[in-house]
């Protein structure tokens, strides 16, 4: 009896992972917003409904990796070890994610030009980036109790978020300025803990954790 939920889990990871290639295929051939759901549901063999039991909107699929790493980044800050401060936890974070990079360039290169040519995924680009602060900020505000009105987590939340946009801007424009191989990991790092080390004289000291 227990190996059925693994085996259904296993199902609907299959299903979604084929919506999301299928939809990828499409847009990187004719760019997002020429691309309908009806389209990306008889290339992935579902139905349209089966689309959006897993992804909402078209948004929702071209972004829900980028949604993943922003909710994996507050959850990183949440579950930092006793005596790390918010900033250490999002940098160690963010740089370990520099890992590799070189091997997804030109999947970023092609979601930087459909992006670019689309005003509606730069959009919900915003949306996810406003939530993802919204959440650490409220994340921040609760450990700091009752101060947790004050503005001061939404500005740390925005200031450590902003590093992490910072950076993707970054690499966007040197793959699509046609750099690769270790060079595009080492510049994102390098960028990565200039950005950190100068926020560091200010927040280093800020929501360092204590239980």
């Amino acid at each position: 009896m227990s190996a059925q939920p693994g085996l259904r889990e296993r199902k609907k990871e299959k299903t979604r992972q084929a919506i999301s290639e299928a939809a990828w295929r499409l847009f990187a051939d004719r760019g997002f917003d020429a691309v309908t759901v009806a389209e990306i549901a008889r290339a992935a063999d579902v139905s349209e409904g089966t689309v959006f039991n897993y992804f909402p909107t078209k948004e929702d699929l071209f972004y829900s990796q980028m949604e993943s790493f922003e909710a994996a980044l507050v959850d990183a800050v949440r579950n930092r070890p006793v005596g790390e401060s918010a900033l250490a936890a999002s940098r160690r974070f963010v740089l370990d994610r520099a890992v590799g990079l070189e091997e997804r360039a030109e999947v970023i290169a092609k979601a930087a030009r459909i992006i670019a040519s689309s005003p509606a995924l730069q959009a919900r680009e915003h949306e996810v980036v406003e939530s993802s602060t919204a959440s650490l900020a409220e994340l921040l505000a609760a450990e700091a109790g009752p101060r947790g009105g004050d503005a001061e987590p939404w500005a740390v939340a925005s200031a450590l978020m902003g590093v992490q946009r910072g950076l993707v801007r970054r690499v966007r424009a040197n793959v699509l300025a046609g750099m690769r191989g270790a060079e595009l990991a080492a510049d994102v790092k390098a960028q990565g803990k200039r950005a950190f080390a100068r926020l560091e004289r200010g927040l280093g000291d800020y929501a360092v954790k204590k239980r």
